[in-house]
């Protein structure tokens, strides 16, 4: 057996695009031999050696034993193809497979597999088509099993959905068929290598400079924050970003679907929801999470993401001394992230009139930062909005700080600048306590950042 030695074979090997942009097939003869490899070092090594090898010496050993398997087959190999087969046989068993390369790219924000022979991913904000390609979906099925079973997870026909996480706390979504209809469907949303700070958001503009000495400063005074936006926006990520400047001395509970949030506090505690057994017990949600987390001596709560009936404890928990607690959730504008809320709340079959349970958001919620992603890729926070009170059956807000579209340029480029309103918040009294300082002209409305 020979593997096709010249650049245009090997392209066309691996199931890369042809000069036509066609999809072409996979060659099984590549194949074939990886798996037979593969599963020959499977029978030679010893798996609990393995494990307990630190990572760079695992690669080291795997790479000589293939080398030796290569030789002992007999296969005529140019030097290109064998460092490529044993590249791919190493991630294979210390990794993800195919999708090492792209894990291991910084540029790479988010890995959507659709099917074996299908793989995007997202850099500076566009999907691109990769090269990458699975041998089949019973391969493709091996690895979102490997990822899973990590995290103590199942998928199968009975369970063909399933949340879970990555161990540098990349986000993962997998479903299968039945209920896809071409194949095993895998969703990464990764987190960055080097955590990102409010530093990196000034610099890619997704804040100003005044407006980031402003989030530092909620925080800093123990403001109940909601982050809204829509999915991919970056809500989790300005979540990470914000918590950073609550202080080391605090005690903070998470409480998260499928973990993500990366606290460098010292005094961290992580709680993560429990799915149901084959037996349809044993299931753990964010609401029994919340309740428990309020034994737990919190001084802040975070919860990753308000998804259902939670919201009643959270916005209890919020207005019963846990100031400083933060949430995100689903929603297009700051209006709607409070209309979510009250439905979500009315998800728990608790007859509550619409009044009581808005006043229950109104005293429990200080601000609601909105985040959009734009057509261009880039993400902004386009509205901070403080939460005033009730007039009648309405919850009062008024805008501090936004993002006001202009246009688009000829390359696409969404063409803006940032403001202040005008308004002096109604908690500036609570930054001076907490001894909070903003720069002057925060609040200037004649100031404009592009």
């Amino acid at each position: 057996m020979s593997l096709r030695s010249n650049v245009t074979e090997i392209k066309l090997a691996t199931g890369a695009p042809d000069a036509d942009g066609r999809h072409v097939s996979v060659d099984a003869d590549y194949y074939k031999l990886k798996a037979k490899l593969h599963k020959d070092l499977l029978g030679r090594v010893d798996l609990k050696v393995l494990n307990a090898m630190p990572a760079d010496q695992l690669r080291d050993e795997l790479g000589r034993l293939i080398e030796t398997m290569l030789v002992e087959s007999g296969v005529a190999l140019n030097a290109g193809d064998r460092k490529k087969i044993t590249l791919d046989i190493q991630n294979e068993v210390t990794g993800l497979g195919p999708l090492e390369p792209l894990l291991n790219d910084p540029t790479v924000s988010d890995i959507l597999v659709n099917g074996p022979k299908q793989v995007y991913v997202e850099r500076r904000g566009k999907l691109e088509l990769t090269d990458i390609v699975f041998s089949d979906t019973d391969h493709l099925m091996k690895i979102i099993d490997k990822i899973v079973s990590r995290v103590g997870r199942r998928v199968d026909e009975s369970s063909p959905m399933v949340d879970a996480r990555l161990p540098d706390g990349s986000r993962v979504n997998a479903i299968i068929p039945p209920l896809a209809l071409d194949g095993p469907t895998l969703s990464i949303r990764r987190f960055a290598v080097i955590p990102l700070t409010l530093d990196d958001l000034v610099r890619g503009k997704t804040v100003t400079p005044e407006l980031a000495a402003l989030l530092v400063g909620m925080v800093k005074a123990k403001l109940n924050i909601l982050i809204s936006g829509g999915t991919g926006t970056g809500k989790t990520t300005t979540l990470n970003v914000m918590s950073a400047a609550i202080p080391s001395s605090e005690r903070i509970v998470t409480i998260e679907d499928a973990a993500e949030l990366r606290l460098q506090q010292p005094h961290v505690v992580r709680l993560e929801t429990r799915p149901a057994n084959l037996e349809g017990r044993g299931e753990v949600n964010q609401r029994a999470l919340v309740r428990n987390s309020l034994r737990m001596r919190p001084e802040r709560i975070i919860v990753g993401e308000v998804r259902g009936v939670e919201v009643l404890d959270m916005l209890q928990a919020m207005n019963t001394g846990h100031e400083g607690s933060m949430a995100t959730v689903h929603a297009n504008t700051p209006r709607d992230a409070l209309t979510r809320l009250e439905n979500m709340a009315g998800m728990g079959g608790m007859n509550i009139p619409p009044k009581i349970m808005r006043q229950q958001i109104s005293s429990a919620i200080s601000v609601v930062i909105q985040i959009s992603r734009l057509t261009d890729g880039h993400r902004k926070v386009v509205s901070v909005q403080e939460i005033v009170g009730m007039e009648g059956d309405i919850i009062t807000m008024q805008e501090i700080y936004g993002f006001t579209q202009t246009g688009v340029a000829e390359d696409g480029t969404v063409q803006g600048y940032f403001s202040a309103t005008g308004v002096r918040p109604h908690f500036m009294q609570r930054l001076k306590a907490f001894g909070v300082t903003l720069p002057d002209g925060t609040f200037d409305q004649s100031r404009t950042y592009e």
